[in-house]
């Protein structure tokens, strides 16, 4: 008996309990919160977005800015005022020949108003241009605001539809970017999805091609646009990818009725993997003429169209 109890008092020292914090860690933590009322819950973004709204004020949330760009060159630069693309300040040479082009910059600064109008010496600008072919016309566009993903969404649910959004996979050309920008515009979607490398941004190029419509259609900017894809797939929107090899075609997918993203891949790569698989379900784009693909701006029209028949 005595080598038993010598075997149970092994421990050195006073033996001190849980203090009761294992039982009530066993206690109930009440009934689950609704998830309008559950923070992180894209539900509750949703509310938050609306309630925002209703006080008048604009989303704040905000992927970050892109870089301010130089349209450089007296032809590009009246064709980008022509085409509204929104600018800072017209740079303009000391002591310029002063032709046609120089004057109807001038005048369309003028015109529009809320563009500042330097002048500069050639060296300065050079160094603004890098030393690129400016012929003494320099036009600065300012960083362009991007929107979160989920601004797309609440967008949707404020005006009480179901979300129609267009994200781009590795689409490089900044004039697809703007013709799928007018494409969405066109027919009721709520913006366009790009990821933040690897990818076209919102450059002068992409607003002169969507011929202002970029004004009015939020690019929202993804960290991984893999997340971003499951992100709007847990909030019950069906991913649907554009894939020369889809198992369906486009006119059949009923999907198109309900909340959906249409993912475009770039024209030479089609769809990424990660992204491929992401997708709820890939669908084609039937070409009785044979073509082997169609551009980003092409396909989204196509589909877009597609979505906004079925919806009408």
């Amino acid at each position: 008996m005595a080598a038993n109890n010598r075997r149970m008092s092994g421990k050195k020292g006073a033996q001190v309990g849980s203090g009761g914090q294992r039982r009530r860690g066993l206690e109930g933590k009440g009934p689950t919160p609704p998830a309008e009322m559950r923070k992180g819950h894209v539900k509750q973004r949703v509310a938050a977005a609306k309630a925002r709204r209703a006080q008048g004020r604009t989303p704040q949330r905000r992927t970050g800015r892109s870089a301010s760009e130089y349209v450089v060159g007296r032809n590009p630069v009246v064709e980008a005022l022509r085409g509204g693309v929104p600018a800072s300040t017209l740079y303009v040479q000391q002591f310029i020949d002063n032709d046609e082009r120089v004057r109807e910059a001038l005048q369309l600064v003028a015109e529009r108003g809320g563009i500042n109008l330097m002048e500069a010496p050639r060296p300065e600008l050079d160094r603004m241009t890098n030393g690129l072919n400016h012929q003494g016309l320099v036009l600065q566009v300012p960083p362009y605001e991007y929107a979160h993903p989920e601004d797309l969404t609440a967008a949707a649910a404020d005006a009480g539809e179901d979300p129609l959004i267009v994200a781009l996979d590795g689409v490089t050309d900044p004039r697809n970017l703007g013709a799928v920008v007018r494409s969405v515009s066109a027919f009721g979607g709520h913006g366009v999805v790009v990821p933040e490398r690897r990818a076209a941004g919102m450059t002068a190029g992409a607003w002169k091609t969507s011929a202002g419509t970029a004004a009015r259609t939020p690019v929202a900017r993804a960290t991984n646009l893999t997340r971003a894809l499951e992100a709007y797939k847990k909030a019950g929107i069906v991913v649907v990818g554009l894939a020369a090899d889809g198992e369906a075609e486009v006119q059949d997918l009923a999907a198109l009725d309900g909340p959906v993203v249409i993912v475009v891949g770039s024209e030479g790569k089609g769809l990424s993997r990660l992204v491929g698989e992401t997708c709820d379900v890939r669908v084609r784009i039937p070409m009785p003429g044979g073509a082997e693909s169609l551009n980003a701006g092409v396909a989204a029209g196509i589909v877009l169209y597609e979505a906004a028949r079925r919806r009408a």
